[in-house]
């Protein structure tokens, strides 16, 4: 079993950190990335193009799996591949030791990353998680045929708490872990009146006792960074007392860091969240501030 299976199995809080992979082909910034991490990190998750074209998603996953130093996560969207591409890059993670697939949609190409590329979109991704599911069960492939070996991922998700209506919002969620997600990874988390409301939801359904829910926090190393995720919303509401605190702070990408951590203390006390995912936001350095300001290093119990 690996090191995120048994974290996910354990009971205990669980501790991730999202790595951005370099926009050139440089291995050792990878490498100094990792060794910037606490040991007691349970996984890193490697984004797969989320903003601009970057490495390979894959082959970042593979250093730091030779690192050895914590679990990894592949993040794989849908939008750059159909599924024979896939199912492909899945066996070669099996092969290379990754420990769990993320399984996303991505944003879309025109948001800036590249809008001149023709999206893929052959499945969506609770189809991907669906099919990857059945893959780890069953080892069918999605053409059909019998994987030998099996394989053996944790298969991820990711989910907006802040989609409107909530009911839909809800109702993929439940779609998600139907289809076999053992773990999702929220958006991050600035707006506390509407994750709330959101929680309140996934707790009347039970989906908490169905799979394993890390909510995320991102530190924002400047104003304008928030003033540019406010205005994309891309990660939902970013309330303004947020950016103006960043904005009046004599160091703003500290003060990014202590608002992340704040938000991490204040959502590691909520019962049904089994742990924190700290969003990287091009700014490597911060991460491991955050998990030490918020006490999450130790990897004690909820």
């Amino acid at each position: 079993m690996s090191r995120f299976a048994e974290a996910l199995m354990s009971g205990r809080r669980i501790v991730t950190a999202e790595c951005l992979p370099p926009r050139g082909s440089d291995a050792d910034a990878v490498r100094k990335f990792s060794a910037a991490l606490p040991q007691s990190l349970d996984a890193v998750v490697v984004a797969d193009n989320p903003d601009v074209i970057r490495g390979s998603a894959l082959s970042t996953a593979r250093i730091l799996v030779r690192e050895g130093r914590m679990g990894v996560v592949l993040s794989m969207t849908t939008r750059d591949r159909n599924r024979l591409a896939l199912l492909s890059d899945a066996l070669g993670a099996a092969a290379l030791d990754i420990d769990a697939i993320l399984c996303t949609s991505g944003n879309h190409q025109s948001l800036g990353l590249c809008p001149q590329a023709a999206a893929a979109n052959d499945l969506d991704s609770i189809q991907f998680i669906q099919a990857m599911k059945k893959i780890v069960l069953h080892g069918l492939g999605m053409d059909g045929k019998t994987l030998e070996p099996k394989l053996e991922f944790q298969v991820g998700a990711t989910a907006h708490p802040y989609m409107r209506p909530l009911e839909l919002s809800l109702l993929r969620l439940k779609k998600k872990i139907s289809a076999g997600a053992d773990f999702v990874l929220t958006q991050a988390i600035f707006d506390f009146d509407g994750f709330s409301e959101w929680m309140d939801g996934v707790r009347a359904a039970g989906f908490d006792k169905r799979t394993a829910i890390l909510a995320s926090v991102l530190p924002l190393a400047s104003a304008e960074k928030g003033r540019e995720l406010q205005q994309a919303q891309t990660y939902g509401p970013i309330p303004d007392r947020v950016i103006d605190r960043i904005a009046k702070a004599a160091q703003p990408a500290r003060e990014g860091a202590a608002i992340a951590s704040e938000a991490a203390m204040r959502l590691k006390e909520v019962p049904e969240i089994r742990g924190i995912h700290i969003l990287n936001g091009g700014c490597d350095s911060l991460i491991a501030d955050v998990i030490r300001q918020a006490g999450l290093d130790s990897n004690g119990k909820l």
